[in-house]
């Protein structure tokens, strides 16, 4: 059992990976988190994840972590300097490429490891595309799954936490905390959105939406005021036991009895 970087490797090693190597994709975003945060919180926050359950899977099973993809399908706050996106278009097409050379070696499992709400949809639709189209055995896993995504947001966020807030701020107080500017943090939770029965974050209808439509004026959605470096630890200490966990299941999964 071992864990490897897929950089690190020759072309024969890479030959001689078993099948059942899972290869973990981490998945972030460069975009706009408010004036409190970098840019690259998604990105830090899913090659963090990737990395240490990674790491602690490959005590068990045969991990190999490939280079993380930093710019991905950010066109909700693509209002903001310092977003850079791809269309989905172009994502779908590098996740399609990136699949294909992967399916021309040994290995037949590949886990996407997201950290960016707004590249989830068009990854699960990826997931059958490589599994028809060449054979692999995909996965998408989630550092976080957001509050519009049926994951959980503090109560002091009202179920409206999911860009910039309490969670990804205490995350990045941890893993970089020369870069967050708490100072700058400000409460920006839309609560009006309450007002609505049907239509909301993890309700029974979505809606689409950019991080300006809520006239938070900060482009932050959430609560990040009472972030702290001892939150964020458990939240990233959480985040990487439970993808080291399904990682490991990754490893054995078969759809067949």
């Amino acid at each position: 059992m071992a864990f490897t970087r897929f950089t690190d490797l020759s072309g024969p090693a890479v030959t001689g990976l078993s099948p059942d190597t899972v290869a973990v994709l981490p998945v972030g975003a460069i975009e706009q988190h408010g004036p409190h945060l970098p840019v690259a919180t998604d990105y830090f926050m899913a090659e963090a994840v990737a990395e240490g359950a990674a790491r602690a899977a490959g005590a068990d099973c045969e991990i190999t972590l490939l280079p993380g993809l930093a710019y991905a399908k950010s066109d909700e706050h693509a209002w903001s300097p310092g977003t850079l996106w791809l269309s989905a278009s172009t994502l779908f097409a590098v996740l399609d490429d990136l699949g294909r050379s992967l399916a021309t070696g040994p290995v037949r499992r590949l886990a996407f490891l997201n950290a960016h709400g707004g590249n989830s949809a068009l990854l699960a639709v990826a997931l059958r595309e490589l599994r028809v189209k060449y054979g692999l055995s995909t996965f998408l896993l989630h550092a976080s799954l957001p509050a519009d995504q049926g994951g959980t947001s503090p109560a002091g966020e009202l179920g409206l936490g999911v860009h910039g807030g309490l969670k990804e701020t205490a995350a990045m107080l941890h893993l970089h905390p020369d870069l967050v500017d708490m100072g700058l943090a400000r409460r920006s939770v839309p609560e009006h959105l309450t007002a609505y029965e049907h239509i909301g974050f993890g309700k029974r209808v979505s809606f689409g939406w950019t991080s300006d439509d809520f006239a938070t004026g900060t482009g932050v959605i959430g609560d990040p005021t009472g972030a702290t470096a001892e939150l964020g630890r458990k939240l990233v200490e959480t985040a990487v036991a439970d993808a080291a966990a399904a990682l490991r299941e990754c490893a054995r999964f078969s759809p067949a009895p």
